[in-house]
């Protein structure tokens, strides 16, 4: 393995991620233990993204990501990002359903292995949220990628909110009593192909004009239009929703908890605002990194 893939600050950040991804799965599978949906996601979330760092640091150690037809900056900084968020999820949701104060009646050995699988699972999320930061794009930098931008980065996040919002709908949501709901979750789709689409042509390297129009330009098209979607989705599926005439601002209380559609509206409810907000967020920071780069010289770079 080349010296420079593990004494670098961004090698080190692999070397930790391998490191505590390894630690999680083991103690999971040895003590800790998991059970019942939350426990598979907590569990799939930390299989896949160490399969996935296991893969990044052996293509980048043997330099044979060279012979992908990827851009390799952009895949990893996507990664690392999507792996964050992964990470932040499980760390929430683990010790949430299977930490308590008290012993289980299995002994203290496996409440306190929940515990140690859960430190390591936020210091995992630290260890990815380095190399993010490692490979962001920092004010005066040419941008090699522009998943490392803001707008970059937000798109994946963009991304992974809309998952949380399809796994809300599938969840006994009932968005398809009414029209106004259906329209919503079209526009979820419909907005999360956009950025899906985005994302994977940034990628794989087809980033030249796109519909007669630069790809800057076509990127800032697309995040305008997921504004003005994702307005009118944050207006209607409130209204549907939690409006007397259909259906109750008030949760029931004959409801079973963790079974309760009324919760599940809440979540995707929640997560349309913030997702419109990140959307928000991007189109204005898109708009300015373009009003910036037309003051520049033109043999400049942003």
């Amino acid at each position: 393995v080349p010296v420079f893939a593990l004494c670098s600050p961004l090698g080190a950040a692999r070397l930790c991620q391998l490191a505590l991804g390894c630690a999680v799965i083991a103690m999971v599978t040895h003590t800790a233990g998991y059970s019942g949906s939350h426990g598979v996601f907590c569990m799939a979330a930390w299989c896949f993204c160490f399969a996935m760092s296991v893969l990044v640091f052996f293509l980048d150690a043997t330099r044979l990501y060279s012979y992908l037809p990827v851009s390799w900056d952009n895949l990893t900084v996507t990664c690392a990002a999507f792996a964050t968020l992964m990470y932040v999820t499980a760390s929430v949701v683990y010790p949430l359903f299977f930490v308590q104060s008290e012993c289980p009646y299995a002994g203290c050995d496996v409440r306190n292995f929940r515990i140690a699988v859960t430190v390591c699972s936020i210091l995992g999320t630290l260890a990815y949220g380095a190399e993010v930061a490692l490979c962001r794009a920092r004010p005066g930098q040419i941008v090699t990628g522009y998943m490392a931008t803001v707008s970059g980065l937000l798109k994946v996040v963009q991304g992974f909110v809309a998952c949380i919002i399809f796994g809300a709908l599938a969840n006994r949501s009932q968005y398809s009593q009414y029209a106004g709901t259906i329209y919503c979750v079209v526009v979820y789709a419909f907005c999360f192909a956009l950025t899906a689409l985005v994302i994977i042509m940034t990628v794989c390297k087809r980033t030249k004009a796109v519909c007669c129009m630069p790809f800057d330009r076509f990127v800032v098209v697309c995040t305008l239009l997921e504004v003005l979607l994702y307005l009118s989705a944050s207006v209607v599926w409130p209204v549907f929703c939690f409006d007397t005439k259909y259906g109750s601002p008030w949760r029931p209380s004959s409801c079973p908890q963790g079974k309760c559609p009324w919760d599940s509206k809440v979540v995707v409810a929640v997560f349309s605002f913030v997702n419109f907000g990140l959307y928000l967020a991007d189109l204005i920071y898109s708009q300015r990194i373009r009003f910036v780069s037309s003051h520049r010289p033109s043999n400049s770079r942003a």
